[in-house]
């Protein structure tokens, strides 16, 4: 049977993303206590073909994805990608990979299993390129924090969304409690309870938030780059901030 995707294109037209999207594996990825954790990711994979060729076989991502039996980290994600480059005869290869990562956390008195949204979105062509991403959920203090003069809700004050890039490997867990050292009850709300001499802390709004979380972001030496989004879910509308870095660029409405 005659493989016409690899047959010569003579159009010389550059393809510049040919792939699969939205295709929904099994994961395996690294837990800092326990090693590894299953969990179920969505995934992208696309290519950039040269003009010489009409096309790919799109079979072939999911055969380089099952290769690695689902296991895909940090550690060996350029590997996967120079896969896709060899395999596919691409000049670039690009891999996204969204997936729920979980956590043991203390909640309102209780020890639930909290989740995390995380993501890798790589890229391999001239250059290596990987960033990860993580979602953290900032909340309101419980109602035993407030005394009863805060909103009682324990749903979400609002969410912290975190790129980086690295210079080397970094649990995905150390980068979540750099972000829930700042973003924690404790430190956006005033101790209602607090006796003499007891300093209140001052409650932060979302552009002060960003620009803490990104005093201790580069605290962490294996960062070389991080955007910051800080959103609050408020009645009504939305606040936001947002913050780059090295490049700091910080714009918020409150």
């Amino acid at each position: 049977m005659k493989d016409i995707q690899n047959q010569p294109d003579f159009r010389k037209i550059d393809i510049q993303k040919v792939g699969v999207k939205n295709i929904s594996y099994p994961l395996t990825v690294l837990d800092q206590k326990n090693g590894t954790q299953k969990t179920v990711a969505t995934v992208n994979m696309y290519v950039n073909l040269p003009h010489h060729f009409k096309g790919t076989h799109m079979s072939r991502f999911v055969e380089i994805l099952n290769r690695f039996r689902g296991e895909i980290n940090l550690k060996n994600f350029h590997a996967i990608l120079s896969e896709m480059k060899e395999r596919l005869q691409a000049e670039e290869a690009h891999m996204e990979v969204d997936f729920p990562y979980f956590l043991a956390r203390e909640r309102g008195g209780a020890r639930i299993s909290a989740e995390y949204r995380c993501a890798m979105h790589g890229s391999l062509g001239g250059k290596n390129d990987l960033l990860l991403k993580v979602r953290v959920p900032i909340y309101p203090p419980s109602p035993g924090q407030t005394d009863g003069l805060m909103p009682r809700s324990l749903g979400h004050w609002g969410l912290a969304s975190i790129g980086v890039r690295l210079r080397h490997f970094i649990w995905i867990e150390d980068l979540i409690r750099d972000i829930e050292a700042v973003t924690s009850p404790a430190l956006r709300w005033p101790d209602l309870g607090a006796g003499e001499g007891v300093p209140e802390v001052e409650p932060l709004g979302v552009e002060r938030l960003a620009k803490a979380i990104g005093r201790r972001l580069r605290e962490n030496e294996a960062i070389t780059w991080f955007a910051i989004t800080v959103t609050n879910y408020s009645e009504g509308c939305a606040t936001f901030a947002t913050l780059t870095w090295p490049e700091t660029t910080a714009t918020a409405q409150e």
